[in-house]
């Protein structure tokens, strides 16, 4: 499957803002924390808790979410498909950093260890 640039630019102009109460149901159904939600987040943008709290509350897009966060250097461990996108074949930055994401939330809420899901060791 493609990535379009259109899709792209779809992605870019999508606000962490709007996806993030996504991620909380998707976590929260399947019995995690928003704390474990957070720590994942963390981990892959290196932001603060302050700041993460600072994006949640603003409408940043992903664009600048991620154009401001210092990925973890494991983050090109994150391999598989996700929306229907092998994250290891999407060209653009951007929107395999956002797969990343989605990647990470998925994981957790399919219960894997935190140890894998951080792609410890």
């Amino acid at each position: 499957m493609n990535v379009t640039p259109e899709h792209n630019e779809k992605i870019a102009k999508m606000t962490f803002t709007s996806v993030y109460p996504h991620y909380v149901t998707k976590v929260e159904k399947k019995g995690k924390t928003i704390a474990e939600l957070h720590e994942v987040i963390i981990w892959l943008t290196g932001y603060n808790e302050e700041e993460l709290q600072k994006f949640i509350n603003e409408k940043t897009t992903f664009k600048d979410f991620f154009e401001q966060a210092n990925l973890h250097p494991n983050a090109n461990l994150i391999t598989g498909v996700i929306c229907g996108y092998r994250i290891e074949e999407i060209e653009y930055p951007l929107t395999k950093q956002v797969r990343y994401l989605d990647k990470l939330v998925d994981e957790l809420a399919k219960g894997k260890k935190m140890e894998k899901i951080l792609r410890v060791g």
